[in-house]
């Protein structure tokens, strides 16, 4: 079983473009979508992500919709604990290739990744 992991280097969930996440008022309480909205930066990227070390400014505190926990998966997305795993893996994967593309160097190195530590 692959195991989800956040992978050094990628920041492909800091493209926060609204345009494609339609189903953000979903998931997000109102309060979560203004502050969401207010991190939008340019080119949709969020405005704390530092684009050089590839990494987040506010990495420990960065708010709850940035963070991929059981908990918060479950409390946002509906999705049990025994399920985690693999729906984290595929909205990195979708995430990813959105981003950067399907046979991108961040897409190789995030599957051999989850891969390792199966």
């Amino acid at each position: 079983m692959e195991t989800w992991q956040c992978v050094k280097g990628c920041g492909a969930c800091c493209h926060l473009d609204p345009s494609d996440r339609p189903d953000l008022a979903e998931y997000l309480t109102p309060e979560e979508m203004t502050h969401y909205l207010s991190l939008v930066g340019e080119g949709g990227w969020c405005i704390n992500f530092d684009h050089q070390k590839r990494d987040c400014r506010i990495y420990e505190q960065r708010p709850r919709f940035c963070r991929v926990k059981p908990d918060i998966f479950e409390q946002m997305y509906g999705i049990e604990r025994e399920e985690f795993n693999e729906f984290a893996i595929d909205c990195c994967r979708q995430q990813i290739e959105g981003v950067y593309g399907p046979d991108s160097t961040e897409m190789h190195h995030y599957n051999q990744e989850i891969i390792k530590d199966s």
